[in-house]
């Protein structure tokens, strides 16, 4: 796990795709918590059980997470008091996100606004959805985005979660009809994943946050070599 910054509050990691953030009932999979008890023991004690975000120390330090075929910038307290405090600016949507994805088709604008509360799918217990194809609350999920370049049959582009919702970007960039290459689960059933891709092309560049210290800082983690390689076959 490489390790871009560290101080005694947090970590800033950059997670690898294929790998989850924490481990479900009796799972024998590894993941980023089982890496974290092994470097830094005495972050077990990190988290809060009342709210259901830690159960049993299954995901100690963790204020918020990535899919397992998400690879970036991941977040982690290293104590109680940095716990509170960052978990707090990321519900105060104070946490500045940026996240690089390459989806099928050419958006027709340059930028966008999606505006789509989500909920959990009626057909599919492992999906979101947005209204219409959802069962029980919604929650409100807003994502903005950029075109950062044009491929034929394909853009690239930089995505902004003003919120944090499960599966937000992938389930708003498929409503607009541009899922996320190779997302398996969110996808067209027949699309292709271009030269060889083996896991749904979406990346956490960067975040942005005021630390502890109310220093304003910003840690980036370039794209992976698989998703780099991807782009250098689309330019030719």
């Amino acid at each position: 796990m490489e390790i871009i910054y560290e101080d005694k509050n947090f970590l800033i990691v950059n997670k690898p795709a294929g790998l989850i953030v924490h481990s479900i009932e009796d799972s024998e999979e590894s993941s980023v918590v089982d890496w974290l008890i092994k470097k830094y023991p005495t972050i077990k004690s990190v988290g809060d059980p009342s709210t259901g975000s830690w159960q049993g120390n299954s995901r100690p330090g963790i204020v918020h997470r990535l899919d397992k075929d998400k690879s970036g910038i991941l977040l982690i307290a290293k104590n109680q008091e940095a716990f509170e405090y960052f978990k707090k600016l990321f519900q105060e949507r104070k946490i500045k996100k940026v996240y690089g994805a390459l989806v099928y088709g050419s958006i027709k604008n340059d930028k966008g606004f999606i505006d789509m509360p989500l909920g959990k799918s009626k057909k599919d217990f492992r999906k979101r959805g947005i209204k219409g194809k959802t069962r029980g609350e919604l929650k409100e999920a807003i994502t903005e985005y950029k075109i950062i370049k044009r491929f034929p049959d394909y853009t690239f582009i930089d995505v902004f979660p003003r919120t944090g919702r499960t599966h937000q970007i992938r389930v708003h960039l498929e409503s607009i009809g541009h899922p996320i290459v190779c997302d398996k689960l969110y996808g067209p059933q027949k699309a292709v994943c271009p030269f060889g891709l083996r896991r749904h092309f979406l990346h956490a560049r960067s975040l942005e946050f005021t630390d502890m210290d109310d220093a304003r800082v910003k840690f980036e983690a370039d794209l992976p070599e698989d998703l780099k390689n991807i782009l250098r076959e689309l330019r030719g």
